[in-house]
């Protein structure tokens, strides 16, 4: 029971704000809102979530998702608005993502640097870049890119179940295959995991791949949401991963946590706009609603650190 007491401590949370909802505000529970909030916020944010349980699980962070994201978001909506397939343009963000996370984990795991201000560094500097190519003008992809190429209702559901079904796998491979251990290892004494064979960097480089590469899919799986990509797209995303990836148990002083907890923390910090919202409170308390949260959380790591040092 301690061991999964922050994941217990939200679900609870998350299901006194979902009672209330269908008590007071049973509009909430309307199916094509409900279904369109979990599509357009909800399933992107878990995909680049799962990803950011990882790198920090192995003690790194990386807070430059965010650009990644617009960059793998339009150039994906380009190649759709030249012509090309769903079936080119989502592996091509995927392979792009993967590339923009190999960069940061290159000077990362290979030079040594802080993973905070190589990622802070990226940052603004692939925001920057996109902003100076673009201008802020919209790509348009026309409705043949939309929902991939599937109805909306057919699409909405693709894209929530390509959402799941990776945190399902990432979850089950995590516990149970050696590679998901070594994640764990790393996070843990990387010098410790060193001494047993294992290869820190190589591994904390893998895990800004992989990053990238999700979040080149959870670009796509937004963009195609829409007849127009937004360059701005992914502003403020890093908050929300790494808010769900904390508030859902995984340590920020890395070596803990599950990816079951993510989805949680995740759930719980999007339900609280939609909670004001119906319940008729002012949405200006959304996000000190969020901060209180996030630091509640980060409180409960540090006291449940320092007893274990004890």
């Amino acid at each position: 029971m301690n061991r999964y007491f922050r994941e217990i401590s939200v679900a609870t949370a998350l299901g006194i704000i979902l009672v209330a909802l269908a008590i007071f505000a049973p509009a909430f529970y309307q199916p094509q809102p409900l279904l369109t909030l979990i599509t357009s916020q909800v399933a992107p944010t878990l995909v680049v979530a799962c990803g950011m349980a990882l790198v920090i699980i192995t003690r790194q962070i990386d807070i430059s998702v965010g650009s990644t994201f617009a960059i793998c978001g339009v150039c994906g909506g380009l190649m759709l608005s030249h012509g090309y397939p769903i079936a080119l343009a989502l592996p091509a963000s995927i392979l792009l993502g993967a590339v923009m996370g190999a960069f940061n984990g290159g000077l990362v795991a290979g030079l040594g640097l802080p993973s905070i201000v190589v990622t802070l560094a990226t940052m603004v500097t692939w925001r920057e870049a996109l902003r100076w190519l673009r201008e802020g003008v919209y790509v348009i992809i026309g409705s043949g890119g939309q929902w991939f190429g599937l109805s909306q209702s057919a699409g909405q559901w693709t894209i929530i179940s390509i959402a799941l079904a990776l945190m399902l796998l990432l979850a089950l491979a995590m516990r149970h295959l050696a590679a998901g251990r070594f994640v764990y290892a790393v996070g843990t004494d990387a010098e410790a995991a060193r001494l047993a064979g294992i290869r820190p960097r190589l591994v904390t480089f893998l895990t800004f791949v992989f990053i990238g590469a999700l979040t080149g899919l959870a670009a796509m799986m937004s963009a195609v949401q829409s007849p127009q990509v937004d360059p701005t797209a992914g502003a403020g995303l890093e908050l929300r991963t790494i808010a769900a990836v904390v508030v859902g148990g995984v340590s920020i002083s890395g070596g803990r946590g599950n990816l079951w907890g993510v989805l949680v923390g995740l759930l719980l910090l999007s339900s609280i706009n939609p909670a004001l919202t119906y319940l008729g409170v002012s949405a200006f308390w959304e996000k000190a609603i969020q901060g209180a949260i996030i630091l509640l959380a980060v409180v409960a790591d540090g006291v449940r650190n320092r007893k274990g040092n004890r």
